[in-house]
C-alpha cells in the first residue's frame, strides 16, 4: 500500500468514527429514575419513563407487582422477528397469572414505521419508543435483541442477549411469576389498541 491510500483510510476511519459518536451524542435522553446499569441477577431494575406508542408516557414502575419482559428490539434486527411471536404467544398464554411483556423500540424509523412493524407482527402488547439512556440504565443496549426478565419485586430474574430458544424464556418468566396472586390487569394498552373511552 503506498502511503497516499493509508492516509485515506486513516482519514476515512477517523470521520467514520465522528459521526457515530455524533449520533449518540444527539439522541435525546429518557427520564430515567435510576441511571445505576443493572448489575447481575438480583438487581433491581431501573425505573424508567417513555412514550407508547398511542404518545401516553409509560413507566416500567406501572407494573409492580407483574413479572415483566422487557424487551429491547430494532424494526431491522432479523432475530427480533424470530422471538416477537413467541412474545405474543407468551403475553397470551400467561397474562391471567400476572406477566406483562413491554417492547422498547430502540432504532430511528420513526413511530409510524414503528406502529406498523408492530401491527405486522401482531404485536398484543405494549411498544415503547426507546432512548438511549434507558439502553445505558440497562448496562447499555450493544446487541438486539435484548430481554430482560423481571420478578413482581422488580429484580432482574435473568438477562439475555440475542436470540435463544423460546423454553428458556418460558422457564424464566415461571421463575418471574413465581408464588402469588395474579394482580389485576393493567390498563396500559398494547400496540395498535385504543384506550378505553372514559
Amino acid at each position: 500500500m503506498n502511503r497516499n491510500a493509508i492516509v485515506i483510510i486513516v482519514v476515512m476511519a477517523a470521520v467514520a468514527l465522528m459521526l457515530f459518536a455524533g449520533v449518540r451524542m444527539a439522541r435525546p435522553r429518557a427520564n430515567v429514575v435510576k441511571l445505576k446499569p443493572v448489575g447481575k441477577n438480583g438487581s433491581v431494575a431501573p425505573d424508567f419513563e417513555l412514550q407508547s406508542l398511542e404518545g401516553k408516557p409509560v413507566r416500567l414502575s406501572d407494573f409492580r407487582g407483574k413479572a415483566v419482559l422487557l424487551n429491547f428490539w430494532a424494526t431491522w434486527c432479523a432475530p427480533c422477528k424470530i422471538e416477537m411471536p413467541w412474545f405474543v404467544d407468551l403475553q397470551k398464554q400467561y397474562a391471567a397469572q400476572g406477566l406483562q411483556v413491554i417492547g422498547v423500540a430502540m432504532d430511528d424509523s420513526g413511530e409510524q414505521t414503528i406502529a406498523k412493524f408492530a401491527k405486522q407482527m401482531g404485536v398484543n402488547y405494549p411498544v415503547l419508543i426507546g432512548k438511549e439512556a434507558v439502553g445505558d440504565a440497562y448496562g447499555g443496549v450493544e446487541f438486539l435483541p435484548t430481554t430482560f426478565i423481571i420478578d413482581r419485586q422488580g429484580k432482574v430474574v435473568d438477562r439475555v442477549f440475542g436470540l435463544v430458544g423460546r423454553s428458556e424464556f418460558e422457564d424464566n418468566i415461571k421463575k418471574a411469576l413465581g408464588p402469588g396472586t395474579p394482580p389485576a390487569q393493567a390498563s396500559i394498552p398494547s400496540a395498535g389498541e385504543k384506550e378505553p373511552a372514559r
